[in-house]
């Protein structure tokens, strides 16, 4: 931010990351997902993904935070605000807060994307939370502590 002959830094640290970097930063194993840390700040947070077929997020809401997804390799089934959608490399997906959404790998080759989101809530710590947890229910209940609620089973047609 530019403030009349001062320029206000935020929270996010200024810099490159190098690709041999990446790696070293933080990473989550969320029910057969990987997610890459990619920056981490107050009001932005973003993660790599790597989502094998098969795997998916169920339909769920970020009541406080606008959420993006820049798909960079294979194919995701998106459910967005009632409808069913599909995303392929190069697309993003805008997805803002209070709107229900899920996505799915339903192809047969893995699937990579940039994701983000703002402000950042507390979603990496949910990440913490979560990495390497195996109980569906268990991570649902974490979820809705940290701000994250999933809509119920069966909610949403073609979800289940």
């Amino acid at each position: 931010m530019f403030d009349g002959d001062e320029i206000v830094l935020g929270d996010l640290p200024k810099g490159i990351i190098r690709v041999d970097e990446a790696q070293q930063r933080r990473v989550w194993n969320v029910l057969g997902h990987t997610y890459w840390a990619k920056a981490i700040g107050e009001h932005s947070f973003a993660f790599e993904t790597l989502d094998p077929p098969g795997t998916g997020v169920p339909p769920h809401v970020h009541p406080t935070q606008d959420e993006h997804i820049h798909v960079k390799a294979g194919v995701f089934t998106l459910y967005l605000d009632g409808q069913w959608e599909q995303a392929g490399p190069g697309d993003t997906v805008l997805m803002p807060r209070g709107l229900p959404h899920a996505y799915y790998n339903r192809g047969d080759a893995d699937a990579r994307a940039l994701f983000w989101v703002s402000p950042s809530g507390r979603l990496a710590q949910l990440f913490d939370q979560l990495h390497d947890l195996t109980d569906p229910a268990e991570v649902v209940r974490q979820s809705a502590l940290h701000d994250v609620e999933f809509l119920p089973p069966g909610s949403v047609p073609g979800a289940d």
